[in-house]
């Protein structure tokens, strides 16, 4: 029972330093705290009937561990900000192709217009799909199709 319930949970995963929004180079990532845009997501969640849990952390091995825990929980659908472990993190992307649920990657900037070291993401190629350059709105439209595709499974 707990795990069909939890199969209409989405899961917000954010990574390093996304805990600094607002204040962190608000010209690139916006004013909104992550606080603010985590209240939005939950109230849209419930509205829609599916459950949307946070969770943010500076640490890859944590994240791993939050990704394999939504495999036993039995969550539907994660939204990703890998924030810099785009990059680097080869285990979280074994963590998430080996609990094979779909997620959707959302950048707040275009990788793709900064840095050329930034346009490569580990995670592109496993997703459902990618969302970027938006915004803190890119979140909401990320959302917006989970709950699409959580509810056309039910």
């Amino acid at each position: 029972m707990m795990k069909k319930s939890k199969s209409k949970t989405v899961l917000v995963l954010n990574g390093p330093n996304l805990n600094l929004l607002g204040t962190r180079e608000p010209h690139l990532y916006g004013k909104e705290t992550l606080s603010v845009i985590e209240r939005r997501l939950v109230a849209a969640g419930t509205a829609a009937g599916v459950r949307v849990e946070c969770f943010q952390t500076n640490h890859e091995g944590v994240i791993v561990d939050r990704v394999q825990q939504a495999k036993r929980e039995g969550v539907g659908f994660i939204l990703l900000n890998p924030a810099a472990f785009t990059y680097s993190s080869i285990a979280l992307r074994d963590a998430l192709t080996a609990v094979q649920i779909p997620f959707i990657e959302v950048h707040l900037s275009n990788i793709h217009a900064r840095e050329p070291w930034r346009a490569h993401s580990h995670f592109t190629a496993v997703a459902v799909g990618s969302i970027l350059g938006l915004g803190s709105r890119g979140y909401d439209l990320a959302l917006d199709y989970a709950i699409a595709r959580l509810k056309s499974r039910s």
